[in-house]
């Protein structure tokens, strides 16, 4: 952490705050009021905002790598490793190599010795690979082990992919069927409650429909759940799950792959989720 003078004090930022030492170099509990205006101060503060952003930013495109099980050169790992927010969202996630057997726990990137793993028998190795895959979680056979001997190691995932919820496809799913109702009917006083869940869980709203994007083995699918047209302030209720194909045609639920069949069921979930239980109470 460096300090920056500011008038008769010097300032840092501490975990992406703000802070402030008088010349004694005893630590402020705050910046005072007096430097609000203080050119070192704003910069600092729009810094911090930036690197707020970066974070988010770089957290959101890891997810979007799992998400779509698109392959990541090992140099683009090895080039983003040195900055903190990028390893912070890469670090400890499961990767695999070729033919799609797990191969550890990301731990290092480096241009020269290739990626750092720890390995399924708990050693330090390290692998060369042109490319690697962050699977998403639905798609690892063995998530339950997985998961124990990440708790052993003390993985800690930024992004969410061991840990994420998962929802896996009935094999005797009705192939005539397009729609899936488990989470429909999730009543909402306002509408405007349930298009700002949407956005505050990180989903797209078009048409009058929460929407979640999947590239699944070069194809696009969509889920989509009703959540009710903007225009309307009065109450609402979630719609039944769909999915549709790269031309917008509406699949059968047999044509669903396993990663979008996950997050439609994840979104439509977690919109469910923020229901009104007192009108359910009431009406039971």
């Amino acid at each position: 952490m460096g300090w920056v003078a500011a008038g008769d004090y010097e300032i840092a930022l501490d975990d992406g705050k703000v802070v402030c030492r008088n010349a004694a170099g005893r630590r402020l509990k705050s910046v005072p009021a007096r430097l609000a205006d203080d050119p070192a101060v704003a910069g600092l503060r729009q810094l911090a905002e930036w690197l707020e952003r970066h974070e988010r930013q770089c957290l959101a495109d890891v997810e979007r790598w799992m998400t779509r099980s698109l392959p990541v050169p090992s140099a683009v790992v090895a080039r983003v490793w040195p900055d903190p927010a990028w390893q912070a969202a890469l670090r400890d996630l499961v990767v695999t190599g070729p033919g799609g057997r797990v191969a550890g726990f990301l731990r290092d990137a480096d241009p020269e010795r290739g990626l750092g793993l720890v390995d399924l028998d708990g050693d330090t190795v390290r692998i060369t690979p042109e490319t690697v895959h962050i699977p998403h979680p639905v798609l690892l056979e063995d998530l339950a082990e997985l998961r124990e001997f990440a708790v052993e190691l003390g993985v800690e995932q930024r992004a969410q992919q061991l840990f994420r919820e998962v929802w896996h496809r009935p094999a005797a799913v009705d192939a005539r069927s397009t729609q899936v109702e488990d989470y429909a009917g999730g009543s909402f006083k306002e509408l405007r409650f349930l298009h700002g869940r949407a956005a505050q869980l990180g989903y797209r709203v078009r048409g009058g429909h929460a929407v979640c994007s999947v590239l699944e083995d070069g194809r696009t699918a969509e889920a989509r759940v009703w959540i009710g047209d903007y225009e309307s302030y009065e109450e609402t209720e979630t719609g039944p799950l769909a999915w549709a194909g790269p031309s917008g045609g509406t699949l059968r639920l047999d044509q669903v792959g396993p990663v979008a069949w996950s997050e439609g069921m994840r979104m439509a979930a977690s919109l469910y989720a923020g229901r009104d239980i007192e009108d359910e109470e009431q009406a039971a």
